[in-house]
This record gives C-alpha cells, sequence and structure tokens, in this order.
C-alpha cells in the first residue's frame, strides 16, 4: 500500500510579489494537490511574519476547501495557548459543517511567533497539562449533539427579548461543530509533544521537517506509551506523520539552485531576520546528508527514493511535504512531480 503524501503549506510570499498573490498561490497549490492526488493540505499558523501569510488559517483554509472537491484540508496546526477550545472548535466546526468529511485539525503547544507576539495572543498555558485539558474540550464540543438544557441568551437579544437566568444554557455549545467529530491530531518536534499524543490517544504528527534531533525518542515514546483506552482516542494504534522539506527537479543541479532560496531563508530566521523569500542565488547549495528531513533535494526519482527510506526508517504511516521556492509555478512543479514519481514507484 502506498503511503500517503501531503502538502504543508504557509503561503509565503517572495520579493517582488504582493501578499495578495502569496495568498492566491496558496490557493493554486491546494487546487494543485487535489489534481495531483495529495491526502491532505494542511496550513500552518504564523503570526507577525513577513515571510508567511498564514496567520489566520481557518479562514484560508475555508478558500481552499471551496475550491477543491475531495483533498482533506487542515491546520497543521492550530496553536492551543493562543485560542479558547470554543472559539476553535466553532471555526474548525463550521468548516466541517461546511465541507463534511474533509477537515482535519491539527493542535500544537508553541506561540507560532515571537515572545512579544505570543505576549498578544496568549489566552492559556502551553504545560502538558493545559494542552491535555483542552483537546479533552475540543473533543467533548466536537461530539455528538445534546438537547439544551436551556436557551441562548445571544438568540433571544437578536430579537430584543431578555430571559429569566434561571433558563438559560448551564451548558457550553460549540454550534455548528457538534456532532462534526472533526479528526484531531497532536502536532509535537519533541518527546513533549509525544507524551501527550500518546495519553490521549491521537494520531501524531512529527516536525522532522524542521526539527528531527529528537525524531527516534519522541516516536518510541508515543508508540510505548499509547492509550488506545483514553476517553479521546481517535486511531486503534499509534498512528505516525512526519514531515519533509523538499526540493524537486529535472536535474540535480536545477534542483539544489533552487533550493538556494531555502538556505536564504533558513539563514534569515537563524539570525533572527525576516523577509520575503529571496530568488535563488548562484552559489550552490551543499545537498544535507541523504535521507535528512530537514532539506531533500535532487531529482523526483532521488527524493522519491530517500523519503522512502526516510519512511522505512521510521515506520511512518503519512508524510507531509514542505517546500520553500521563489517562483510559486517552481514550488507547484516540484511537489506535483515528487507526486507522480511517488504514485509511479508505489512508495
Amino acid at each position: 500500500m502506498t503511503t500517503p503524501l501531503s502538502i504543508l503549506d504557509l503561503a509565503p510570499a517572495s520579493v517582488g510579489r504582493t501578499r495578495k498573490e502569496a495568498l492566491d498561490d496558496s490557493l493554486r497549490l491546494a487546487q494543485a494537490a487535489e489534481q495531483a492526488g495529495f491526502h491532505r493540505f494542511w496550513m500552518a499558523e504564523h503570526h507577525g511574519s513577513s515571510t508567511f501569510m498564514s496567520s489566520a488559517t481557518a479562514l484560508l483554509l475555508g478558500r481552499a476547501a471551496e475550491h477543491t472537491s475531495t483533498i482533506r484540508v487542515g491546520s497543521g496546526g492550530v496553536m492551543l495557548p493562543n485560542h479558547s477550545p470554543l472559539m476553535v472548535a466553532e471555526y474548525y466546526g463550521t468548516l466541517a459543517t461546511l465541507y463534511p468529511d474533509r477537515v482535519d485539525l491539527g493542535l500544537g503547544r508553541a506561540p507560532g511567533t515571537d515572545p512579544v507576539t505570543a505576549a498578544e495572543l496568549r489566552r492559556g498555558g502551553s504545560d502538558l497539562n493545559d494542552v491535555a485539558a483542552d483537546v479533552l474540550k475540543l473533543q467533548r464540543f466536537f461530539g455528538d449533539i445534546e438537547q439544551g438544557d436551556g436557551v441562548s441568551g445571544a438568540q433571544a437579544s437578536v430579537l430584543g427579548l431578555s430571559v429569566n437566568p434561571q433558563h438559560l444554557h448551564r451548558t457550553v455549545r460549540a454550534i455548528p461543530g457538534e456532532g462534526t467529530h472533526v479528526p484531531l491530531w497532536m502536532l509535537g518536534s519533541s518527546t513533549g509533544g509525544a507524551q501527550v499524543a500518546a495519553e490521549l490517544g491521537l494520531p501524531f504528527s512529527f516536525a522532522s521537517h524542521f526539527a528531527p534531533t529528537h525524531m527516534s525518542a519522541a516516536l518510541s515514546v508515543y508508540r510505548n506509551r499509547f492509550r488506545t483506552d483514553a476517553e479521546t482516542a481517535q486511531v486503534s494504534q499509534p498512528t505516525v506523520m512526519a514531515g519533509v522539506n523538499v526540493m524537486v527537479a529535472d536535474t540535480e543541479e536545477e534542483a539544489l539552485y533552487l533550493a538556494t532560496t531555502h538556505r536564504a531563508l533558513q539563514n534569515q530566521l537563524r539570525f533572527g531576520a525576516a523577509g520575503p523569500l529571496q530568488p535563488p542565488a548562484e552559489e550552490k547549495v551543499e545537498p544535507l546528508p541523504r535521507n535528512d528531513p530537514r532539506l531533500i533535494v535532487g531529482t523526483p526519482g532521488s527524493v522519491a527514493e530517500q523519503i522512502g527510506r526516510f519512511v522505512d526508517m521510521h515506520a511512518l504511516d503519512e508524510v507531509i511535504l514542505t517546500c520553500y521556492a521563489y517562483d510559486p509555478a517552481a514550488r507547484e512543479e516540484s511537489l506535483v512531480s515528487l507526486a507522480r514519481e511517488w504514485d509511479r514507484q508505489g512508495l
């Protein structure tokens, strides 16, 4: 059975292109991903970045879902410290009501931004117990519809009426999200996220595309501690997705040239700088060791082979790809050509 391939997008902006064009490029990538047979199109929450336009992921995913018909769309992920579980349930429950059986909700513990911006966003803690409590609330909000034990004051206020406090709701409901049973994923880049995913019985998406160092340890924790009897359990056995950065072109030389944009972005972020993606540079990028998920560069055949080895090495159930190219058309072609080769090889 072929291991599913998915895409993680952050709607990156490129030098010389507008932010609106970056968002339009993201939509076109979602459409191309569907046509190429990708399993999911996820978007990651980032705030205050002049590189990534994916701050309001629910809005962008709604747009992507409206202009596609079969591909699953979802967050990769919603950063729980930034949001109340009720609001997340309302947003993603609305998406799931509009686009049934197509919406995923990946959840993370990081703020997805710098400390100053995080302070403006934060509503809760990121400790494991806080996150676990929020996940439990989310699952209950998405659960089966219960008969209400009162009326909503907001309903009455629409008609200019007031309601006796004795007749108001005594339970909190996420409408229209209740009953949608949106699938939850736990995201992580350490053993902490793996522990939460295991204790809650959730599928786990590991951020190996930027933090592979602790991957083996995290997956060991996840698989060894996985609880099928957890109240929040959604899968019957440990289920792992992992991220891989790629750059694919007809020749390895061309792929290495295009990958200089990715390396320039890494250098910017490493030194605290930010800005749109830069055009490729003439200096060559030295490829990372083979099978390193932080950046696999080459022809469709060589990249597919290396990802296949990565899948086998970690017994992965799914791979989610990112690609940073200055030209959005090159990003699209990179991912689509890899999907064709992946399917051809039956990996």
